[in-house]
């Protein structure tokens, strides 16, 4: 085990498992999370962009009832681990809100629209790219050294928990966006995905550099099966081929990758996430889960719901917990509860290394 895994921290909680049969005891830890749309609590409202969740009726579920920033009808995936592990959610890196105590409870660096390189998303326009995300962690501990001291800094960064969730935005908003973009042209899909893979290397080696030592990496999730591309390249209603051809390349490569770096490390730092059947499971049997569709989103328009942005104009579902898409992108917080229940107590199948509940049991032990 990391020697960063000693005893101690600094206070104890109860780890509240709501959706897990078992209830173990584990440190109160600082939570930072990194990457896109899925799990970007508000940082773009700070931004001149257009990938904002700012405005009705998103957060139409949320405590509040008012928009976030969230892309999603309530909670998105970070607030539900959060709240599954009895702490406060993580405040956007760029509120004003985040000082003082709160810094401890972590923070939340994702930005929608980004991707692992630097040129996926650039008709965004102002986002914060996956390196500037690192620069500001940096940034953030040299904040809570003022408070903490470097040497406590540094013990509450590796006792964190990382989340970090990239790559879909490489394919639906760069190798796929426009019939011929540039990336296609510049690589074949197999050597595409080898180039991104490899530079998403840099980034996990990068966040490990700079104390991360439990870090939970999303695979892409069925990136064909979204509404959004369904009204684009579907016919009847079928996930779009290519796009999930890119997911059953990405995702392999990315656990063998992760797999590579902790053997490397000497420590299991990196924990694969297998979106792909978490999600999958919801899509293929929706009625099986609740949900009365997974194809239509609960908020758009055209087919599929899934032609543009979800505004106050969109078509809007009375009853978010029966659609599986809250938009043409994003799930609703309902889809989203089942791909954090798998993340915390899902099989091998779900977490190939191991659950999310397993690895707060072990930290509490050392």
């Amino acid at each position: 085990m990391d020697s960063s895994y000693s005893t101690g921290g600094w206070m104890i909680l109860s780890l509240i498992l709501a959706l897990a049969t078992v209830s173990p005891q584990a440190e109160a830890r600082a939570f930072f999370v990194f990457g896109d749309s899925l799990v970007d609590s508000g940082n773009n409202d700070f931004l001149v962009t257009t990938a904002r969740a700012d405005s009705p009726p998103y957060g139409i579920d949320y405590p509040t009832h008012r928009p976030t920033g969230r892309f999603s009808n309530g909670l998105n995936i970070p607030d539900i681990i959060s709240e599954s592990m009895g702490a406060e959610p993580t405040l956007p890196y760029l509120s004003p809100l985040l000082t003082g105590e709160r810094l401890l409870v972590g923070a939340n660096f994702a930005s929608a629209g980004i991707g692992i390189l630097n040129d996926t998303g650039i008709q965004f326009l102002n986002i914060i790219r996956i390196w500037k995300q690192l620069e500001y962690f940096q940034q953030y501990q040299t904040r809570v050294s003022g408070l903490l001291g470097p040497a406590q800094t540094q013990q509450l960064v590796n006792q964190a928990l990382v989340l970090i969730t990239l790559g879909g935005n490489d394919f639906v908003n760069n190798y796929y966006l426009v019939p011929f973009s540039a990336r296609s042209r510049q690589f074949s899909l197999p050597d595409y995905v080898r180039y991104v893979i490899s530079e998403y290397r840099k980034v996990l080696m990068r966040l490990y550099e700079l104390g991360g030592r439990r870090v939970l990496v999303t695979g892409t999730g069925p990136m064909g099966c979204v509404p959004a591309e369904l009204a684009m390249r579907s016919r009847a209603g079928e996930c779009a081929v290519e796009l999930q051809r890119a997911a059953a390349l990405f995702n392999p490569q990315l656990v063998q990758m992760i797999n590579g770096l902790n053997s490397q490390i000497g420590a299991n730092i990196f924990i694969p996430v297998n979106t792909m059947p978490m999600h999958m499971d919801f899509i293929s049997d929706p009625q099986a889960y609740g949900f009365v569709t997974s194809k239509i989103a609960c908020c758009g328009q055209g087919p599929y719901n899934g032609v543009g942005l979800c505004t106050l104009f969109s078509n809007l579902c009375p009853n978010r917990d029966i659609y599986a898409f809250w938009d043409p992108f994003h799930p609703s917080e309902r889809a989203n509860r089942f791909v954090v229940r798998q993340i915390l107590t899902g099989t091998s199948k779900y977490m190939p290394l191991m659950n999310l509940s397993t690895i707060l049991t072990l930290d509490s032990k050392t």
